[in-house]
This record gives C-alpha cells, sequence and structure tokens, in this order.
C-alpha cells in the first residue's frame, strides 16, 4: 500500500511540473482563465459578438483569487467530509457485520 502511495504522490508531481513548464513557454500565459479565452474566440469568430450579461461588480485580482481559494477549500472540505464518512461507515460495517439487521 505504501509503494502504490509513493508512486501516486510522484505521478502528482511529475503531472504539476510538466504543466508548469508547458505553460511557461508562453509570454504572458500566467494562469489565464478560460473565461477571457473563450471571450477572446468569440469576438474572433464574431466581431458583432455581444454578451448577454455583463458582470454586476469584478473584483480586482486579489480578492478573485481569495474567493476562488476559499471555493476550493470548501470544497475540498465537503468531499472530505463525505469520503471519511463513507469510510467510517465501511469500517463500522467490517467490524460489526449483522449491526444494521
Amino acid at each position: 500500500m505504501k509503494a502504490q502511495t509513493g508512486w501516486l504522490l510522484a505521478l502528482v508531481v511529475v503531472l504539476v511540473a510538466v504543466s508548469l513548464v508547458m505553460g511557461s513557454h508562453h509570454e504572458g500565459a500566467e494562469f489565464v482563465g478560460t473565461d477571457g479565452q473563450a471571450m477572446e474566440m468569440a469576438a474572433a469568430l464574431n466581431p458583432d459578438y455581444q454578451p448577454w450579461f455583463d458582470f454586476i461588480w469584478e473584483p480586482p485580482a486579489e480578492i478573485a483569487s481569495g474567493l476562488f481559494a476559499l471555493q476550493a477549500a470548501l470544497g475540498a472540505g465537503v468531499l472530505g467530509y463525505y469520503l471519511g464518512f463513507k469510510r467510517g461507515q465501511r469500517q463500522g460495517r467490517q467490524k460489526h457485520p449483522n449491526a444494521g439487521d
């Protein structure tokens, strides 16, 4: 089990390193979001394109990245809680197989 965890960790490190190296070859491509790229592509395909909605409020970059990090942390917390809960249920059934009958 420890060997499998080690290999998975090494794979994650390699994937992150490769993605950072690949992304650093493009000028001005530091963590560019797909929203901006989609808007540029729509404008290139149809110069008369008008979006249906505009932002109500566009926060500064520091606040936007903080909100994104908060969203990721909340999602990771919910996912971690669910996986831990399910693992606890499975372990409880293994220790007491007839407890639910």
